[in-house]
């Protein structure tokens, strides 16, 4: 199949199944003698389990690690469970600092008038607040 198609059948772009394999994520499928790309079912597979791993949110370097961890039919679950549970602490830290985010901008919003006047806390706390120390 061509590249249109493993596209749609793996959900994964045409533009994006290209980046994947311009940075060895994916391996290069099989070309025709015209040079045009020759996808198998095999690699339409890869593309859904990489699919899967982004819309998780694993981040590339996860992601290869995760497929090397897939295609090794030698290694244990427990590795995968590690890694999966890594960013689960992540996403939940994450999450933390995002309900931490709406819950300033809720307690902001609830004490500015929202009126005609220029008057403004949401606006007098941006302008008062110190910078933000970068996370090491």
């Amino acid at each position: 199949m061509n590249i249109g198609e493993a596209a749609t059948r793996s959900g994964v772009s045409a533009k994006m199944i290209r980046y994947y394999e311009s940075i060895g994520l994916i391996t290069p499928p099989a070309r025709t003698a015209a040079q045009y790309r020759v996808y198998a079912d095999e690699d339409v597979h890869t593309l859904r389990f990489v699919r899967r791993s982004r819309d998780l949110g694993f981040s590339l370097d996860e992601t290869r690690e995760l497929l090397t961890l897939w295609r090794d039919k030698s290694r244990a679950s427990a590795d995968v469970k590690r890694l999966a549970m890594a960013h689960v602490r992540e996403l939940e830290e994450k999450a933390a600092e995002l309900k931490a985010m709406a819950d300033t901008l809720r307690h902001l919003a609830t004490h500015c008038h929202g009126d005609h006047r220029p008057d403004c806390p949401i606006l007098a706390d941006f302008a008062a607040a110190s910078p933000v120390q970068a996370k090491a």
